[in-house]
């Protein structure tokens, strides 16, 4: 019986065994299928990465100034250490507009169709005859792009639908962010897939990457993100404090005419009066003095106080330190085309060595299955 049960595991492992040489007799068997498809994914995949346009890419570097509290507790740099940012002590609520959201402003409708009137340039072949073209962004992406067929087509497709639903879309005259068309829309949805911004959680500093099938509009581009995220970020940090400054300078011009008029009116007094020894005269005369003190005190308390609202808006406004500055890109970025047909290669290779084990009846032992 124990004998029994011994040669029926020792057959069943002898089933379950992998014939390694079967294995690769039945590949070999089926290596006319492999001269066939392998060239023939070759040339699809190359027709396909050659009908994807070149790319290049430029990256900028920033790394903002932080508004900082009085001290940093133990917590906050332990919890910085493993790249978690805390409020510190004494500055809650000073930063709403943290680093770490601006990618999310860098991807709002208002950021990217604020890009659609940047000016970007061509340059012509000088050799050819060609001059500059300068355009606006918009422009440039919506005239100048070139696309893979496929793509082409499925836009054309797109439009032609359009078109047949809602007739012929007009351009309005003013940008409406709110609103967008479906050019404007597809334009805005394009700059989201060339423009990236990312931070770092733990030293907060900024990047920008900018790809563009023209190396010199890369460049102009990144570097117009970097400085219309400084202005944004500017503009935010100073608002409350140019808001104060407006209205120093209001109060300002208000005392100061007030303090004039009561100057202009004592001085005219003064003058009619300078002979008259009447006590009624001199009562009134110190009146007017009194009032013009009072108007003075309050004049240079207000001077005083929108110096410091013209200081608070200096103190307010970041610095920001360039790390890597935009150059315009020397060597192309992408696309990879000798990886891209690797790939399918390799794919169709997998594919095609998976039928031929199917077909002989060779994935079960692969597999482990009876």
């Amino acid at each position: 019986m124990s004998e029994d049960i011994v040669n029926n595991s020792e057959a069943l492992q002898e089933e379950r065994s992998i014939d390694f040489m079967k294995i690769f007799r039945d590949l070999l068997k089926h290596r006319k299928l492999y001269y066939k498809v392998l060239p023939i994914v070759f040339v699809v995949s190359a027709i396909l990465a050659l009908s994807i346009p070149n790319y290049y890419s430029c990256t900028v570097k920033l790394s903002p100034e932080m508004t900082s509290g009085k001290s940093t507790t133990g917590l906050a740099s332990l919890a910085s250490s493993f790249g978690v940012n805390l409020p510190q002590a004494g500055g809650v609520g000073t930063e709403a507009l943290f680093p770490t959201l601006y990618p999310d402003l860098v991807n709002s409708v208002d950021f990217k169709t604020s890009l659609f009137h940047v000016p970007v340039t061509i340059e012509g072949d000088k050799e050819k005859g060609e001059h500059d073209r300068t355009m606006s962004y918009y422009e440039y992406l919506k005239d100048e792009q070139k696309a893979p067929w496929w793509k082409m087509i499925i836009g054309g497709l797109k439009k032609a639908i359009v078109k047949l639903i809602k007739g012929e879309e007009k351009e309005p005259e003013h940008l409406n962010p709110f609103r967008l068309t479906m050019q404007q829309d597809l334009i805005a949805k394009t700059i989201d897939e060339k423009v990236v911004c990312d931070v770092d959680n733990k030293t907060m500093v900024i990047t920008i990457n900018v790809k563009d099938q023209n190396p010199l509009i890369a460049a102009t581009m990144a570097d117009s993100v970097k400085n219309r995220l400084q202005e944004f970020i500017t503009d935010y940090r100073t608002s409350k404090a140019r808001v104060d400054l407006e209205y120093n300078k209001k109060i300002y011009e208000e005392t100061k005419a007030r303090y004039e008029t009561a100057r202009n009116e004592l001085a005219e007094f003064v003058d009619a009066n300078h002979d008259i020894i009447l006590q009624t005269v001199r009562q009134k005369e110190v009146d007017l003095e009194n009032e013009t003190q009072l108007q003075y005190n309050a004049y240079t308390q207000v001077a005083a106080q929108l110096m410091a609202a013209e200081a608070k808006v200096q103190e307010d406004t970041p610095a920001f330190t360039t790390l890597q500055s935009a150059t315009v890109p020397v060597l192309k970025a992408g696309p990879k085309r000798a990886m891209m047909c690797l790939v399918f290669l390799f794919l169709a290779f997998m594919a095609t060595t998976a039928w031929v084990l199917y077909k002989e009846d060779d994935l079960k032992p692969l597999l482990g299955m009876d």
